[in-house]
């Protein structure tokens, strides 16, 4: 967002999954009022691609920075092709102003560092949103830039109340639920778990942003209580809105269909050699980081992320001391009110000065429970143990400051 050479979206696949026609949450199912009340109650995903495809003709380089749960059918329901994306039409995001040819998706279950949604209060990596943004519970957002053209494009998150809440299923607090429109009556692709043809995935230059779910997890939870709760208009906590699932199924997907290389073989699935040039590789490597990483060295790690993706490093992409920035900061996260008032009053992203020291998980609870109460803390720590092990398989693969 501090650089005026991209175009910076901010989380536009939440429209379509909460509030439009072809919504998987049931968050807002017996609130008429507010999905219509959100302005969204029309946005589809091809109507959201649409909007891509018309930020690209821009002619910058498009940076989306969003939520992968958005894209991925909650509760691992079978996916299907979002209506309006389907079927598949011949050259779909091929043409020039594509649904972002390669744009850069970035698809993440990392909710917000230091429990500030945004690292650290920052509007995240690059100052483009990256590592860090997080709607949904470490839902990541992660982020991109995506100009369609070599953006980039994060995404995350997963939905559900405690445990309990099933697109079309029940909300285990509300009673039952209407259900939404999910599932569509259209049909998968083979091994793809979104929602979106590989032939739109494809034009995509995907990164990556965690964060550890023992950070991410309250943070997302405290959202979704007062005084938060009356701004984000998130009154109930949704384990399943983590999004750690859904990151590591697309990402196993992502490298095993060839949408992303990885960094040690310099080969697309071990054979051709898709090298980054100004962002225009036939095959992005892996690009993936992680929140900590981010925070305890910003300069090292984002000099890092540039050089994956193309971009030259500015310094000054660390601060955002600015009247004209903290304004556009203002109108973007407007859309999301709440969830990003830590980055909103933050001024840059600067090197902590005390790496984040280990706790027990013994600790960690009883933090929780100083925190929220006894029973958030049980919610909390069952959410936090469900997603653990797909965030620690997932850090094997973050980006260092040295590569």
């Amino acid at each position: 967002m501090t650089r005026k050479d991209l175009t910076c979206v901010h989380e536009p696949f939440g429209d379509a999954f909460y509030y439009g026609p072809e919504r998987m949450s049931v968050r807002y199912e017996n609130d008429d009022e507010a999905r219509k009340a959100s302005g969204y109650a029309g946005s589809t995903y091809e109507t959201i691609f649409g909007r891509l495809r018309d930020e690209e003709t821009k002619g910058k380089r498009v940076f989306i920075k969003d939520i992968l749960h958005y894209l991925v059918p909650p509760d691992q329901q079978p996916p299907k092709l979002a209506p309006s994306l389907y079927p598949p039409k011949r050259g779909i995001g091929t043409q020039t102003s594509t649904n972002g040819a390669n744009g850069t998706y970035h698809i993440n279950g990392t909710n917000s560092v230091n429990g500030t949604h945004h690292v650290n209060g920052t509007n995240g990596i690059n100052g483009t949103h990256h590592a860090n943004g997080t709607n949904g519970v470490n839902g990541t957002h992660q982020i991109h830039d995506t100009n369609g053209v070599n953006g980039t494009y994060h995404i995350n998150g997963t939905n559900g109340v405690n445990g309990t809440h099933h697109s079309n299923g029940t909300n285990g607090v509300n009673g039952t639920s209407q259900g939404a429109p999910f599932p569509f009556p259209t049909e998968a692709e083979p091994g793809n778990p979104t929602i979106v043809p590989k032939a739109l995935l494809d034009k995509f230059h995907f990164t990556f942003l965690i964060r550890d779910p023992h950070s991410s997890v309250p943070s997302y939870y405290r959202c979704t209580i007062p005084p938060l709760e009356e701004m984000t208009g998130f009154h109930e906590f949704y384990p399943d809105e983590a999004g750690y699932d859904e990151l590591r199924r697309f990402f196993d997907y992502a490298r095993e269909s060839g949408l992303v290389r990885d960094r040690e073989t310099g080969s697309k699935n071990g054979t051709g050699n898709g090298v980054a040039a100004n962002g225009h590789a036939d095959v992005p490597e892996v690009c993936l980081v992680d929140a900590d990483d981010l925070l305890d060295d910003p300069e090292g790690i984002l000099r890092a992320y540039c050089k994956s993706v193309g971009l030259d490093f500015h310094p000054d992409m660390l601060n955002w001391d600015d009247d004209e920035l903290q304004q556009r900061a203002q109108v973007v996260f407007e859309k999301w009110k709440g969830f990003h008032e830590d980055a909103i009053h933050s001024t840059d992203l600067k090197p902590r000065k005390h790496k984040k020291a280990a706790k027990t998980e013994e600790q960690w609870d009883a933090e929780w429970r100083e925190k929220y109460g006894e029973k958030a803390a049980k919610v909390i720590r069952q959410t936090v143990d469900e997603n653990i092990s797909d965030f620690l398989y997932l850090k094997q693969f973050a980006l260092k400051a040295e590569d």
